[in-house]
């Protein structure tokens, strides 16, 4: 019974997470993708990605705060420093901070096009949250991007 509970989960969770792999297929995290074990150019860490983000909603607050006198406009804020600066830098003040940045799987620039689709998506949540076996969410999935260290 227990393996048989097993097999509907891996079956029902394939949809989400893309095809099913076993963790042994890969030594590190990015190695199927070509990326570094550790340091610069490896996957960034889930602590680092979302401790950046806190630094740029934090920032946005205090710029709604100081701005407008209102946290209202924050989500606005936000959305326009991660579009604006990931698709000029690949880094947002947070992840410069923490030291990550998004990446081009091709190594080209994100520009504007690929850091709209991902910012869309980053906004829904969702897709920021479920991630594949490298940890990139849907949102990079989608614009072709990984989230890596400095």
């Amino acid at each position: 019974m227990a393996d048989q509970q097993q097999t509907s989960r891996e079956a029902l969770g394939g949809w989400i997470n893309g095809p099913t792999r076993q963790r042994s297929d890969h030594i590190y995290l990015g190695e199927d993708l070509g990326l570094p074990r550790d340091g610069a150019g490896s996957i960034a860490g889930m602590g680092r990605r979302l401790l950046a983000l806190l630094v740029d909603w934090l920032l946005s607050l205090a710029v709604s705060l100081a701005v407008f006198r209102t946290g209202s406009w924050t989500l606005l804020i936000f959305a326009g420093e991660t579009y604006l600066l990931t698709a000029l830098t690949g880094l947002t003040i947070g992840k410069r901070l923490l030291g990550v940045r998004v990446a081009r799987m091709d190594g080209k620039p994100v520009g504007f096009l690929w850091a709209l689709v991902r910012t869309l998506l980053l906004l829904t949540v969702i897709p920021a949250v479920i991630t594949d076996h490298n940890m990139r969410g849907l949102h990079d999935r989608a614009a072709n991007t990984v989230v890596i260290r400095l």
